[in-house]
């Protein structure tokens, strides 16, 4: 197949599609090995200007089917959802420009393009994670959470070494389309291939066989309840009792926690009345309930709202999470807390304030803390908890807003690469699902599907505290480092 007999446009197209389509859940997970081969064709072979050009048209593409559901939001005019989707769209196809300039510069000038390939993807994914604009929801690792043994180096490498792996795959079979003998490229491909899926499966059994049960067990609360409904004022008495029912069934399995959604009730549940008839459950059965809920503080200046999280403990007493990074457009508006005036702006938005702690919640001597939605997609996140001495981690999330979309299965997917990142289990409780309780291995040891009302009651298994959330992302840096260095290295054979 000779790639030099299609139009760029076609490639740059076919590529976007190839990518984008593995991002869904369906069985296409492995396109992704070869979906940058024709923009690699463009990029190793044309201008940088036609190589920056047709990146982005790719990224455009490939964004739009991995993320439609962003313009599906509920929560928003069809205009504002619709918006809110392209600008994401356009805002992350600018990361692919700039794989795109950087290795048709390096091709042009060294003839390093293909090896350097690698190493520049890393570089733009790690730019791309960083920043209250931070996206690593786009990284290639999300698309091989469905194959779990393909995911099981990532407390050794980050999510880094699944793109690294996914570039080599690529570059090998754009060899193979390339050369006048394929075969040793496509064998060669199918070997890597075979050899991450083989230390994958063996990491993955050793986690399970290594995987303690405790007795350190957790109820989670699904209500299944219309996001728009929740904040009207006359379903709010039918909400509150739908929630009491639930949690006197889930406390009659006698859990140590009692685990509610992301914003349960539409109410602010530290200061409202509400938080009483909870409490005598909470005092009556002994066991401690962590709901998400909005939270309001007043200081001489100003209210300050959050979206937070309040643990209702045994004794009475409370314990507060505030949100540490909010969705841009969606929870502020982006350098409001500089031009206030900018809050004025109605993208739907609900201009909370950032939290700054990282709190560390205690049941039971388990050490716990707990992500907001869209935290849950960030690696660092989960590591600074982890880190601070949590022995598991909670998610509560309320993915209702896209309905029953790709959406709701990738991030459950990047709770599952939280587990196997820091080997620590990951307990998610959605409104409308997908709720879980994930084990270490970051299988699914339990799922309430979407769209179902329902409990899930399981206990957690453990390891003991692993590589990767010491190190944090050793890996991602080494990688930059190499390359910086190859770069370099060639420069300086050119100049002699």
């Amino acid at each position: 197949m000779k790639l030099n007999n299609y139009p760029d446009w076609a490639l740059a197209i076919l590529s976007g599609i190839l990518v984008g389509v593995s991002y869904l859940p369906i069985p296409a997970r492995i396109l992704i090995y070869i979906g940058l081969v024709p923009l690699l064709h463009i990029w190793l072979n044309k201008s940088v200007k036609t190589s920056a050009s047709m990146s982005y048209l790719a990224a455009v593409t490939a964004h739009t089917i991995a993320f439609y559901w962003m313009g599906l939001n509920q929560g928003a005019t069809v205009f504002i959802a619709f918006l809110s989707l392209v600008a994401a769209v356009f805002y992350l196809g600018i990361f692919w420009v700039l794989v795109g300039i950087a290795i048709s510069f390096l091709q042009k000038q060294f003839k390093i393009g293909l090896m350097m390939f690698p190493f520049v993807w890393i570089v733009m994914e790690t730019i791309r994670s960083f920043g209250s604009m931070g996206f690593p929801w786009g990284d290639l690792a999300l698309t091989q959470v469905s194959i779990l043994p393909m995911i099981q180096t990532v407390d050794i490498t980050g999510t880094a070494g699944i793109a690294l792996f996914i570039c080599f795959l690529n570059g090998l079979f754009y060899l193979a389309l390339s050369a006048t003998r394929p075969k040793q490229y496509i064998f060669g491909a199918i070997v890597l291939w075979g050899i991450v899926f083989g230390i994958g499966s063996w990491r993955f059994n050793e986690v399970e066989k290594k995987s303690i049960a405790s007795d350190f067990s957790i109820a989670v609360i699904q209500p299944n309840v219309n996001p728009v409904q929740k904040w009207d004022r006359s379903f709010r008495a039918e909400l509150i009792a739908l929630m009491d029912s639930l949690t006197v069934e889930a406390m009659a399995s006698q859990p140590n926690l009692v685990l509610w959604p992301e914003s349960a009730l539409p109410v602010y549940l530290r200061t409202s009345p509400v938080r009483k008839q909870i409490q005598a459950h909470v005092k009556k059965n002994k066991i401690p309930i962590l709901s998400g809920t909005v939270d309001v503080e007043t200081d001489k200046d100003r209210k300050h709202y959050y979206n937070g999280s309040i643990l209702l403990n045994t004794d009475g007493s409370h314990e507060m999470y505030h949100k540490i990074h909010l969705v841009p457009f969606a929870e502020y508006v982006p350098l409001s807390y500089k031009f206030p005036q900018l809050k004025e702006l109605n993208f739907g938005q609900g201009n909370f304030d950032h939290g700054s702690e990282y709190t560390i919640f205690n049941v039971d001597d388990k050490r716990f803390g707990n992500m907001i939605c869209y935290e849950s997609s960030i690696p660092r996140i989960a590591k600074k908890f982890v880190v601070s001495g949590a022995d598991f981690l909670t998610i509560q999330t309320n993915d209702a807003w896209s309905g029953d979309s790709p959406g709701a299965y990738q991030h459950f997917a990047l709770a599952q690469l939280r587990a196997v990142e820091n080997r620590v289990p990951v307990v998610r409780s959605a409104n409308t699902g997908i709720s879980g309780i994930i084990a270490p291995s970051g299988k699914a040891e339990q799922e309430l599907a979407f769209y179902e009302q329902g409990i899930i009651f399981g206990s957690l298994t453990f390891l003991a505290q692993d590589w990767y959330t010491i190190s944090g992302d050793v890996f991602a840096l080494m990688c930059i480092f190499i390359g910086l260095g190859l770069v370099i290295w060639e420069w300086v054979r050119k100049q002699s």
